[in-house]
């Protein structure tokens, strides 16, 4: 196991202090601490992996220093492009270290949206010439020879991280003064729809959290499209059913989700009929990864969603808030809902016991009838 510090300290004491990216589990740990130990200008938490490649490139045009992205192997495919097209060799040249959290590990138990790329974590990198080491105990020797690859060849290069290879390093939540957690936030919204109403929720907790609440209700999953993965594309799922029926379809969104792909709110806004309904719970935090922070309660989303074109945007923090908002969403088009939680889940949270082929069949099932 690698101290968590000592690895941060090492990385700093070898010129690697600017941070850039997207929260990953297995690597809660290690953000936690960039977090705790580095000045907000050091650690950019991006709305996406692409971002955090481009910044991190921009970084070092300024300063001719390295940048560390961080991010789970599911963030590779945001951040192809930038690498590809900007960081390459045959482009711009110009190097960064990724520090890659492996996912879904070939031999190692996982969930089933990890699987597929855990596979391809390696192969991929490969395919795209990029080289890397799989992280050891013997990391100071590791990040010797990454940081001599990108002074000889100005390449990106890679570190890739096993799940439990950082020591515990933790943090306290930040408090942002709202009453609600998540989970009784959901039980709010699911008591307010009916058997005619369709869920599209985003991945991490959220899904997790409803496919329990329905178990506890005695209820089905039929209406419930529960994205396990595909992280940022939960609110276009929702968009393209909503086209495909004239049923209600309500998505589900995290801040840290609705942050990471927000341009896609443009085209929806413009192009949803009244039975798509958005409603984003807003915690302020990639909770489902370690709790690190989003920019969702520090920028006006309201705003955002209505120049966006919802013509209806509520607002709430308590159970009755939130029936009062979905019962004024009722036969109306082109609104949204946030609601504003703090963080905190269940210790036992469980995962749904259905496979996402099960999920995906039951809900074509149930729409079409």
């Amino acid at each position: 196991m690698i101290d968590t510090l000592k690895f941060y300290e090492y990385l700093c004491a070898r010129g690697m202090d600017f941070f850039a990216g997207v929260p990953d589990s297995l690597l809660k740990n290690l953000c936690a601490c960039i977090k705790d130990r580095s000045d907000a200008s050091h650690n950019i938490i991006t709305a996406n992996e692409g971002n955090a490649v481009a910044t991190a490139c921009g970084y070092h045009l300024a300063t001719g220093r390295y940048g560390v992205v961080y991010m789970q192997n599911s963030g590779e495919g945001n951040a192809v492009n930038p690498l590809m097209s900007l960081a390459d060799e045959d482009v711009y040249n110009i190097p960064l270290l990724l520090v890659i959290g492996w996912r879904g590990e070939p031999g190692v138990h996982d969930e089933p949206q990890h699987v597929k790329q855990g596979k391809v974590t390696l192969p991929l990198l490969d395919a795209m010439g990029i080289n890397y080491q799989i992280l050891t105990d013997d990391y100071i020797g590791q990040i010797d020879s990454s940081l001599q690859y990108m002074q000889e060849t100005n390449c990106p290069t890679a570190l890739i991280v096993r799940k439990g290879l950082f020591s515990d390093y933790k943090i306290a939540p930040e408090d942002n003064g709202f009453a609600l957690i998540r989970e009784q936030a959901l039980a709010a919204v699911l008591g307010g729809l009916g058997d005619q109403d369709f869920i599209v929720s985003t991945t991490g907790k959220t899904s997790r959290e409803i496919f329990e609440l329905r178990e506890k209700a005695g209820q089905g999953h039929a209406n419930d499209f529960l994205t396990v993965g595909s992280m940022g594309h939960t609110a276009s799922i929702a968009f393209g059913m909503s086209i495909g029926t004239d049923k209600d379809v309500y998505c589900i969104d995290g801040d840290g989700s609705f942050i990471m792909h927000m341009g896609g709110f443009a085209v929806i806004g413009q192009n949803c009929g009244p039975n798509f309904k958005y409603v984003l719970i807003n915690n302020g935090a990639h909770e489902s990864v370690g709790g690190q922070p989003t920019v969702a309660l520090k920028i006006d989303v309201p705003a955002i969603l209505r120049a966006c074109g919802f013509t209806d945007v509520h607002q709430a923090t308590d159970e009755a808030g939130i029936s009062a908002a979905l019962q004024a969403m009722k036969g109306h088009g082109k609104t949204a809902l946030i609601i504003y939680c703090r963080q905190g889940s269940r210790a036992d949270l469980g995962r749904p016991t259905t496979t996402p082929i099960q999920n995906k069949q039951a809900i074509m099932e149930k729409i079409a009838q």
